[in-house]
């Protein structure tokens, strides 16, 4: 016990923040011992999905002692990749994000990087967008997207002379330059050694989240009275997305003033995820209140768009995978180039590609993979993130997503169609697409890899009555892509199941697909794939 102890006090020893030194020294003091081991039972490992842990003093805690050993590793590695790099760097509305944006700030311009400071509390695309529009060499965003209240996360992305096509720009890092920065940030001294400044910070004020307006607003005919409900989860998309409706000619635009201001700790919902059982409750008595017809629900950072419709009296979400088949025929109609998306989405999108002259190209999860695709005109994955415009935001984009899906329901509205019916003429064209989500939540992620490889080792033979005809380690490589863990089935009737772990908590997530002509057989034989599912995997 005396060892953590030692490690807690020269930690302490090298905080530049006060009070989270008082929250150790508080901790050593109460003998809460298990507390410091979980604290300092290893160091916040950088990786493609950034950092991202819960807000706390300590070694694996996102605090501005991690960040800015961090922010010191990155800007070592840009300094010998560019000379003089341009970084721009935003934040939500999270516990510790303007802290953290101004170490992160602070510690780059003492290492020589221009830094492009953004204003506090924006969404995720501005930043996205920012790095491209700045031609910027990279960007650092404060977020945790929309993890639980305690969390905060850094995710990084690349840019201008860093990359070598125009087409990667924006995008986030993937390997191996997580794996050189994390190099980076082991060698960097404590965070009290780390130099910090404002010489080279230069504040943005409007212009950049006006210009993206601008943007985004160009891509839609609007001028409707077609009324809607939107919730911004607490987090930083309202304002801005109110504002775009209402610029493009909405009239009638309702936000749920109970979750439109930003509010770390998202006092209405258990979790800031609109996928979650309950999240948009509020949403649907607004929506029942006003007479809406669509409810539109961001995410905390507004990089994630969920839409639900109402059916009379009651309201139906639709899934990532329905809002992909929306937004990519409406989008297929004028487009060119090529549609992507994860592999764990629905492969109706590349029927839709097919059927209108496109190429379509499955990807990696995360749009790390979807937004480096040459040529991309949508990208979309279930996990309610979409691609609209990769010329401007090559990353998922709630705020452009939200404005296409209200645009498309509004002029189906006024042929007398809704979006549900749009969506059965897409699945009579192509088939009956059906998807559902199974997830496994553990309480530690080491319980996850042994389930997957015992799965691994000894797969289902068969898989809602048809016998499984493909078994792939994803660990392999999958379609040419690069390897990651997880496993594929598919059977003889082509239904096909995905399990992987996530990529940022300790769950185990399994995707599964069936096809059909008979949306009834297609829906049976979901049934069937989770029951069998299930007992595959208990």
């Amino acid at each position: 016990m005396s060892g953590v102890i030692e490690r807690a006090r020269q930690w302490i020893a090298h905080d530049p923040d006060p009070k989270a030194r008082a929250e150790l020294q508080a901790l050593i003091d109460s003998g809460e011992h298990a507390e410091l081991e979980d604290r300092f039972s290893g160091p916040l490992s950088f990786g493609t999905a950034g950092l991202r842990a819960r807000v706390r003093a300590g070694e694996n805690g996102m605090n501005i002692a991690t960040v800015t050993r961090t922010t010191a590793g990155l800007a070592a590695w840009l300094n010998n990749q560019v000379e003089r790099p341009e970084v721009v760097v935003g934040c939500d509305a999270r516990h510790g994000s303007a802290a953290f944006q101004q170490a992160t700030a602070e510690t780059l311009s003492a290492a020589g990087c221009i830094v492009h400071l953004l204003p506090a509390q924006l969404p995720t695309p501005i930043t996205a967008f920012a790095c491209r529009d700045l031609k910027a060499d990279a960007a650092v965003m404060i977020t945790a997207s929309h993890n639980p209240a305690p969390d905060n996360g850094y995710k990084v992305y690349l840019g201008g002379r860093i990359c070598e096509h125009d087409y990667q720009r924006g995008v986030q890092l993937i390997s191996p330059a997580d794996k050189e920065i994390s190099e980076q940030i082991a060698a960097a001294p404590p965070a009290d050694q780390v130099p910090r400044n404002r010489e080279l910070i230069r504040p943005l004020g409007d212009e950049v989240t006006q210009r993206y307006l601008q943007r985004t607003c160009s891509l839609v005919e609007g001028n409707s009275d077609y009324p809607m409900v939107l919730t911004a989860m607490h987090g930083v998309g309202g304002t801005l997305l109110v504002e775009a409706l209402r610029r493009v000619g909405f009239s009638k635009v309702y936000p749920v003033a109970q979750q439109q201001q930003p509010d770390p700790d998202f006092p209405t919902v258990a979790f800031p995820n609109p996928e979650e059982a309950g999240a948009l409750d509020l949403a649907y008595e607004e929506g029942s209140q006003q007479g809406a017809g669509i409810v539109l629900a961001l995410d905390p950072d507004a990089d994630r768009c969920s839409v639900a419709v109402r059916t009379g009296d009651s309201w139906q979400q639709l899934s990532g995978d329905n809002v992909g088949a929306l937004l990519g025929e409406d989008m297929a109609l004028q487009a060119s180039g090529t549609m992507a998306c994860s592999i764990v989405s629905s492969r109706l999108l590349s029927h839709i590609a097919q059927a209108h002259g496109l190429k379509s190209e499955p990807t990696l999860t995360g749009f790390k993979w979807i937004g480096r695709v040459p040529q991309l005109s949508f990208g979309y994955e279930e996990a309610l993130g979409y691609c609209t415009d990769p010329e401007f935001v090559r990353d998922k984009d709630g705020i452009s997503a939200c404005l296409r899906m209200a645009d498309l329901a509004a002029r189906l509205h006024a042929t007398g169609k809704t979006l549900l019916e749009q969506l059965d003429e897409i699945y009579q064209k192509y088939g009956y697409f059906r998807t559902e989500p199974l997830t496994l939540r553990f309480e530690d992620s080491s319980q996850i890899m042994p389930l997957l490889q015992r799965v691994q080792a000894h797969p289902p033979q068969h898989l809602a009555g048809s016998p499984v005809v493909e078994t792939t380690n994803l660990a392999h490589g999958f379609h040419g892509l690069p390897g990651t863990p997880g496993l594929m089935l598919r059977t003889a009737d082509d239904s096909r199941v995905i399990i992987r772990p996530s990529g940022t908590e300790p769950k185990l997530k399994c995707y599964l697909e069936t096809i059909d002509q008979d949306p009834a057989l297609a829906d049976q034989r979901m049934q069937g794939l989770l029951k069998d599912l299930r007992s595959a995997l208990s």
